[in-house]
């Protein structure tokens, strides 16, 4: 059986860049809602610095996140991140112990 897998992503952008890093991250939530596997997927900014972005995902296991982070929709990033961001992106990987909650 699969473990649903949650990551946390911190995103910093220059703040030059702020709004094109948002555009590229906000472009990534439908398409990987979407995708099979994915339970939740959210873009968060902190309001006491809108450079900090953060992505809240829960998926369904380990393969479906890995599945996930090889999608095309996602190279706009990728091939860009030295030049949007102001420091590395911090990625934190969890296994959730609870059940998930129902809505």
């Amino acid at each position: 059986m699969a473990v649903p897998y949650t990551v946390i992503g911190t995103v910093v952008a220059r703040p030059e860049t702020r709004e094109e890093l948002q555009a590229i991250l906000s472009g990534f939530v439908e398409p990987t809602r979407a995708e099979e596997g994915c339970i939740n997927y959210d873009l968060h900014v902190d309001p006491a610095d809108p450079c900090v972005f953060m992505f809240y995902e829960n998926w369904r296991s380990k393969d479906d996140l890995d599945r996930h982070l090889a999608m095309p929709h996602l190279k706009p990033l990728f091939g860009r991140l030295d030049d949007l961001v102001a420091r590395p992106v911090d990625v934190r990987r969890f296994v959730m112990l609870s059940r998930m909650a129902t809505t």
